[in-house]
């Protein structure tokens, strides 16, 4: 770390930091860097994620063992639980993004993962309906903060073309608990009697200890922000935070907090466009989150082997996600990725709702499963990359997330017991989402291509006639992503 940086004129804003000095890094210390930062952050906020998805995903696998005969859950009871835990969910996680900044990560993520896994907990003791309803909206409130949380947390550590593999990386947490989840149900299912308490009470017992203690381990290991990481020298936390700082503008983004990014968020037209590209993906992965074992029950299988054959799928997805986020990355580019997504959803629904034998359909659950996980962090970081800012893009991304999940709490109901085996309306109204994404994802590229040439067209014109730059640092950066240097990801 020898010689130093000079291309920015103004480095130190907000920060104690002197950015005036930052030591260039070559290719292999830069890596080393990464590595070292990716061993920090990325095990223990994946291990939460894995709880969480495992925690509200669990209910799924403990349907199948004899959650819904004990509570009487007939009719559309089963639905409602479900949605009971998305609604205050979506409700809560703007608000929870701003708590984060506010309160600190390193204090936030573990306090509430602590509060779910409590939570987790006390839902292997209910004894009716109500209970479990309310159990399950408990539930959507204490885990809110964490998948908007946590995203928001890796864009102030990442430069945005180095984003969707950490979000990959963190994402694929919640396949390996899609797969864990199938496994350890058929594990924990064999406790069934001991103690008094059945199969599913065991599920919801176990993953919520496990919960509690990876918590109060992530109180020790989480860190804040990049200018007060201790594990990082002092060298090391002023290119990370020049390297994130000047990722996307020249002069730098905002930091600090005004009223302003809250509306800015809410007024930005691609917020919105990407919020139906998010619920087109997000739809078709909580109903197949929520019901694979369900649907796979309906194949013909006894529940054990239901329950086995949740975890090919999953496998799969695991592996994919990877792969698209490592080349998504690699080209700068996630709407490509995105589609495949789409298309392969439309494949495995298309599918499911035929007239195909079983083995066909459940080799179309692979596509679903695929399809859905392995895109969603090309689409929450697609989001992150083009929002300049820190709170707007605080904000603007918990809207997206938050509305997108209300895609989840349709899922929830639309799978009904009386639609078995082949669940018409569920499959229908999932290629409904996947048909809004087809739509939406190649208006917002159009969109973001045609911003994207008028403003290179406009500093060509600048450069060719020699003017000079008609704005002020400060203005560049109040601009944010509206700033004519700064080029939106495709």
């Amino acid at each position: 770390m020898t010689s130093k940086h000079n291309r920015h004129e103004e480095r130190h804003e907000d920060s104690d930091l002197n950015l005036k000095n930052v030591p260039m890094l070559t290719p292999e210390q830069e890596r080393r860097l990464w590595r070292k930062i990716d061993l920090r952050l990325m095990p223990i906020l994946s291990l939460m994620y894995l709880l969480s998805f495992l925690d509200r995903g669990n209910i799924g696998n403990a349907k199948l063992d004899g959650l819904v005969t004990q509570l009487d859950l007939t009719g559309n009871r089963y639905n409602i639980a479900l949605t009971m835990f998305y609604i205050p969910y979506c409700l809560c996680e703007c608000p929870a993004n701003l708590a984060l900044k506010l309160v600190r990560p390193s204090r936030w993520l573990p306090a509430i993962g602590f509060m779910w896994g409590i939570v987790m907990t006390l839902m292997s003791l209910v004894k009716t309906y109500p209970q479990l309803v309310g159990v399950r909206a408990c539930l959507g409130i204490a885990e809110a903060g964490l998948f908007p949380g946590v995203v928001y947390y890796l864009t102030l550590w990442y430069p945005r073309h180095m984003l969707q593999y950490r979000i990959g990386l963190f994402f694929g947490a919640a396949t390996i608990a899609g797969a864990f989840s199938g496994l350890l149900a058929f594990a924990i299912g064999h406790m069934s009697g001991i103690a008094g308490l059945e199969g599913w009470s065991w599920i919801f017992l176990l993953e919520g200890l496990a919960t509690i203690v990876v918590a109060v381990i992530a109180r020790f290991v989480l860190v804040d922000f990049p200018d007060t990481a201790t594990f990082l020298t002092l060298e090391e936390r002023a290119f990370v935070v020049w390297k994130k700082k000047y990722d996307n503008s020249s002069v730098g983004e905002e930091q600090g907090f005004a009223a302003r990014h809250i509306w800015a968020a809410f007024g930005d037209w691609q917020v919105w466009l990407q919020i139906l590209v998010a619920i087109s993906i997000i739809g078709p992965l909580s109903g197949i989150t929520l019901f694979l074992p369900t649907i796979i029950h309906s194949f013909g299988y006894n529940i054990p082997i239901s329950q086995l054959l949740t975890v090919p799928p999953y496998v799969a997805a695991t592996i994919t996600l990877f792969v698209f986020a490592h080349y998504s990355d690699k080209l700068k580019m996630r709407f490509p990725f995105i589609l495949v997504g789409l298309v392969m959803c439309l494949i495995g629904l298309s599918l499911n709702i035929s007239t195909a034998p079983n083995g066909v359909k459940y080799f179309g659950t692979f596509f679903i499963v695929i399809g859905s996980y392995a895109a969603v962090p090309g689409v929450i970081s697609w989001l992150g990359n083009n929002l300049s800012g820190q709170y707007k893009r605080g904000v603007g991304m918990a809207l997206q997330i938050g509305i997108g999940n209300f895609s989840g709490a349709i899922s929830a109901v639309i799978y009904r017991s009386q639609d078995s085996p082949r669940f018409i309306l569920g499959h229908a109204l999932e290629l409904m989402f996947v048909g809004i994404g087809l739509i939406s994802l190649p208006i917002v590229v159009f969109l973001y291509k045609r911003i994207n040439a008028r403003r290179d067209a406009a500093e060509r014109l600048v450069m060719e006639r020699g003017e000079k730059v008609q704005y002020s640092h400060e203005e560049l950066r109040e601009l944010g992503d509206r700033a004519p240097d700064f080029r939106y990801t495709l």
